[in-house]
């Protein structure tokens, strides 16, 4: 029924309930006893043909399907079907006991027939009555304020969404039951009863379209505006979220009231990260001095000089590949293939660009790359015409391009196994040599045959590397050119091999370079040759005549080498390592970390309350302070679990900390050093807030629990006082008032709780919370900040919101990798808005620093943090 279906009856009772109403489905014991007792009596009366009995075993499936299908949970259209089959009472064969039995059954069905329809009206009617006692708007009365969505965008007939790390929140429910029944009736009652259930469900559904305003188009409702209550409630899959309107504002307020965009914009002003974990060659040295490299979907290019960043951001998901043109300014790089919000795909391609201008030259290869472009190289020999690419496909496929004319020369299936280069020669213009696991290939680019036609492509032919007595590796891992033409190959097994100019047979060898494999080759000016050890983290220095001279270590909290680049005058080296970082130096000095940034997902962030810095803690147990006017940590800690989220309390001298394991711990700021260690929690820590006025802290776990503590010496004393239980879902964002009064809480099934920290208990009262002033606007489901939820929202698509010191903005994070600015209060539904671009994974934090210059944003999987300048 459209009754049970209805959310305005389901969220009647979700402020007075700690637990959220659910719709359970009645047990249906009264057909299983139908079913049951038809058996027996089968048995007793030996009624074998009664088994094969067509119009029985219809009634059978039709019920199973039904059951599955979502329809009505007081469906007896099964029943109905096998109690009106005509076949049962024609003619046979069967004795005057037979036909008695068929009639005691009949009976017997039609009993319970009645018995379901009068569950299913008296269960309707007291659903109405109780609805009507709530206050519920009737007809007659003024009916609610409704804003409806456009329709939500559809592929493939489906409507598409991109889920996130929230997965436990609640389905909607299912549409439709009410047809399904109607229909299955109308087949099988007579007339008179057809006629009595008809008008009992008209009537039924009437009252319930009353109820939520009359609205009988179809179509599904997100906001709807009680005036007499002051409650706007926001309809999140299928759940209502009552939202209370300040008194001040509930006489003038309106859905459809004009919101304006914010007064101010956001500027890109520094990138912390750098992507060396998965992606190699992406390290290179402009001849401006800047170093170039990507991280989330930035391109960065960074002067260590004047310390200052430059930023192309033409891309839409993460970038896996980058190459530089011989002409040092043309830069091509390859992203992977993702979707948009809307629900589209988002291919992977190539965007070639202008270093100096950051101008977008030519985007090539939309619609015929596979999953990602993993490897780029420019033509050296030509002067740059042709650019190759090798993509994620299963079979790897490499294509050679005339970018200018973003033309696709020719394609060939590269390798099952993973391709982890693609270079062309220097000297030889037609030849690309890849490698990866248990190959190296030498293609030799041929041109259309003569008399090809227009369409005519050229060819890739392939030679094999041939490894003859020596050792062949499980993975070639990296190639470099002497300055003769050699080929130079660094294996898993720590081998260095020379291949001769012209040949695919290895010239020289020189076994054990590293403990490990060698995971970067760089060729230097002087002819000299760099490499790098994955296990051992070293760099040596090579000879011409491939002879050690010098070497030195990485120390091992950076991670092994992942590239390596000479810097414009040869005396400083720039290493990428796989932990994320970037180090400058030279081998007779030593390595220093220039860059660094986490290594896992990142989740933590809290900007201090009066200093220009940040922390930022993730799943690589990192906790780094970071200063936001140097750019650089001020101090880095490892702790022994993942970390989730981070606070700091009022007077800055100590930063909160929650882990996944469920403990939370208290930093020093000065000194990282741990102040204490709590454990109360059984699940991991999802949300931790100080108090304004630095009394209390409140500390959400996903075991549904708050566990409140007192505060004392300016945060570094603390005594639990309380565990608040209501929430029926993991707790995901906490925010207090202003005045430290009270706190308000968010969970995983849409849920908002208040709660008084005082006595730990929560406020029922709507009244007593509908005026409070809330500090940081940071829970999502929140009347203050209603229209940051886009049309189609299902509850888990804005991760993270906070609210400017001022008072004037209000910002976003969401699953699609967009930063969002509105103006503040953003109390209309699907307020406008700007947004920003730059990560490539779920952004999960976003904050304002002390004195609103700038915001920081965190994304998870990208592992990277952004800062933007507030204008």
């Amino acid at each position: 029924m459209d009754l049970l279906q209805n959310p305005e009856v389901e969220s009647r009772s979700e402020f007075r309930n700690a637990n959220p109403p659910v719709c359970k489905r009645p047990k249906r014991a009264s057909e299983r006893d139908v079913r049951r007792g038809r058996e027996r009596k089968t048995q007793n009366r030996g009624q074998r043909k009664r088994e094969e009995n067509t119009p029985r075993h219809e009634t059978d499936g039709d019920m199973s399907e039904s059951g599955a299908g979502g329809s009505s949970v007081y469906d007896t259209s099964s029943l109905l079907q096998y109690c009106n089959d005509d076949g049962l009472s024609g003619p046979s064969a069967m004795d005057t006991d037979d036909r008695i039995s068929n009639l005691e059954q009949r009976l017997q069905l039609q009993e319970d027939e009645m018995q379901v329809l009068r569950a299913a009206l008296s269960d309707a009617l007291r659903r109405l009555r109780v609805c009507e006692e709530r206050g519920d708007p009737l007809r007659g009365r003024q009916g609610p304020h409704i804003v409806k969505p456009p329709p939500r965008s559809s592929q493939n007939g489906m409507t598409s969404r991109r889920r996130s790390g929230m997965s436990t929140s609640p389905s909607s429910p299912k549409k439709g039951g009410t047809p399904a029944f109607s229909k299955s009736v109308r087949r099988s009652l007579s007339p008179e009863r057809l006629s009595f259930v008809k008008g009992v469900m008209s009537d039924a559904r009437s009252r319930i379209l009353v109820s939520t305003g009359g609205r009988r188009d179809g179509k599904s409702k997100q906001v709807v505006f009680y005036p007499e209550e002051g409650v706007v409630k926001l309809y999140l899959r299928g759940r209502s979220v009552p939202l209370y309107v300040p008194d001040s504002l509930v006489a003038s307020y309106s859905l459809e009231a004009k919101a304006e965009l914010p007064p101010r914009e956001l500027h890109l002003e520094w990138v912390y990260g750098y992507r060396g974990r998965d992606c190699r060659s992406n390290l290179y040295i402009l001849p401006s001095g800047e170093l170039l490299y990507f991280t989330a979907a930035v391109c960065v290019l960074y002067d260590p000089t004047a310390g200052t960043q430059r930023h192309y951001r033409g891309h839409t998901d993460d970038i896996k590949s980058l190459a530089v043109h011989p002409d040092s300014v043309t830069i091509a790089s390859g992203q992977v293939a993702g979707n948009s919000q809307d629900g589209k795909s988002l291919p992977p391609h190539v965007r070639i660009w202008h270093s100096v201008s950051l101008c977008t030259l030519h985007v090539i290869g939309v619609g015929h790359f596979d999953r990602a472009v993993t490897c780029l190289s420019f033509s050296k020999a030509d002067g740059g015409s042709h650019l190759c690419a090798c993509d994620e496909s299963g079979d790897h496929v490499l294509s050679v391009w005339q970018w200018q004319r973003e033309l696709k020369v020719t394609e060939v299936k590269c390798s099952t196994e993973p391709v982890l280069a693609t270079i062309f020669h220097p000297t030889e213009p037609n030849l690309i040599i890849t490698c990866g696991k248990s190959q190296l290939y030498y293609w030799s680019l041929e041109g259309p045959p003569a008399g090809g036609g227009a369409g005519a492509m050229a060819t890739l032919s392939k030679r094999q590397g041939v490894f003859e007595k020596h050792e062949k590796p499980r993975f070639v891992l990296c190639v470099a050119f002497a300055e003769n033409g050699d080929v130079v190959t660094g294996d898993s097994n720590g081998n260095l091999y020379i291949w001769s100019k012209g040949s695919h047979r290895i010239s020289q060898a020189v076994v054990g370079a590293h403990d490990g494999g060698v995971f970067a080759l760089c060729v230097c000016r002087d002819g000299t040759l760099l490499s790098g050890g994955g296990k051992d983290g070293r760099i040596v220095l090579w000879d011409r005549e491939y002879k050690k001279v010098r070497e030195t270590r990485i120390p091992e909290c950076y991670g092994p080498v992942r590239t390596i680049a000479e810097g414009r005058a040869g005396d400083i080296l720039y290493v990428g390592t796989t932990k994320n970082c970037v180090m400058s130096g030279s081998l007779e000095n030593g390595l220093s970390c220039l860059i660094q940034g986490h290594t896992d997902e990142l989740w933590g962030l809290s900007c201090h309350p009066s200093l220009d810095l940040f922390l930022t803690c993730g799943h690589d147990k990192l906790v780094h302070l970071w200063n936001s006017k140097s750019h650089e940590p001020v101090w880095t800690t490892t702790l022994e679990d993942s970390a989730r989220v981070a606070g700091f309390h009022p007077s800055g001298n100590v930063v909160a900390v929650g882990t996944t394991a469920g403990r939370f711990l208290v930093l020093d700021t000065q000194s990282h050093v741990i102040v204490t260690t709590f454990s109360d929690a059984g699940e991991q820590i999802s949300a931790i807030s100080y108090s304004p006025d630095g009394q209390y802290l409140a500390v959400g776990s996903h075991d549904n629990f708050i566990y409140l503590y007192e505060v004392a010496e300016e945060g570094r004393e603390y005594r639990r006082v309380g565990k608040c239980s209501g929430h029926s879902s993991y707790i995901t964002h906490l925010d207090w008032a202003s005045d430290s009064s009270s706190f308000m809480t968010n969970s995983g099934d849409y849920e908002i709780l208040y709660w008084d920290p005082d006595s730990g208990k929560q406020i029922v009262s709507a009244e007593s919370v509908r005026n409070v002033d809330w500090e940081n606007a940071s829970c999502t489901l929140s009347f203050h900040v209603l229209g940051i939820w886009p049309d189609g929202a299902d509850g888990t698509d804005i991760n993270a919101v906070i609210k400017s010191h001022d008072r004037k903005l209000v910002a976003t994070g969401d699953d699609f990798g967009g930063v969002r600015l509105y103006s503040f209060p953003c109390v209309v539904p699907r307020a406008p808005s700007s947004k920003y671009s730059g990560h490539s994974s779920h952004v999960t934090r976003v904050s304002f620093l002390h004195n609103d210059s700038a915001l920081i944003s965190v994304g998870g999987k990208d592992c990277t943090v952004l800062q933007w300048m507030v204008m």
